[in-house]
């Protein structure tokens, strides 16, 4: 068992904070687990997660910036744009897996009766 000290706890905060920063909030992780089966346009991604363009538009932008997102223009007419995950965002792969295990005996729990 791991001895947790004054320090120790608050650098753990720390981390969670600064985790939540990057993908809290009710639309990050969604779009990234939108992205995981690949490219969308805006659109496309709008559509498949229910979010309006104005919320979509600021939250691609913050994904793009803490780099777990990348932005291409393509050379079409109309001007189109693709959405893809970038490779350091599979250091968040164990944290979804997580997320969703838990979800899922949250769930059961919740439907069973607590």
């Amino acid at each position: 068992m791991q001895n947790h000290t004054a320090e120790s706890c608050s650098k753990a905060r720390m981390a969670i904070r600064d985790t939540l920063d990057v993908v809290g909030g009710k639309w990050k992780l969604i779009l990234i687990s939108v992205l995981r089966s690949g490219k969308k346009g805006f659109n496309e991604l709008s559509r498949e997660a229910v979010i309006s363009p104005r919320i979509l538009s600021k939250e691609l932008q913050e994904l793009e910036a803490n780099g777990l997102v990348s932005r291409k223009v393509c050379d079409t007419k109309p001007v189109t744009v693709q959405y893809e995950l970038t490779p350091y965002s599979e250091t968040l792969t164990e944290v979804l897996m997580a997320m969703e295990q838990w979800g899922l005996q949250h769930r059961d729990k919740i439907i069973k009766g607590l």
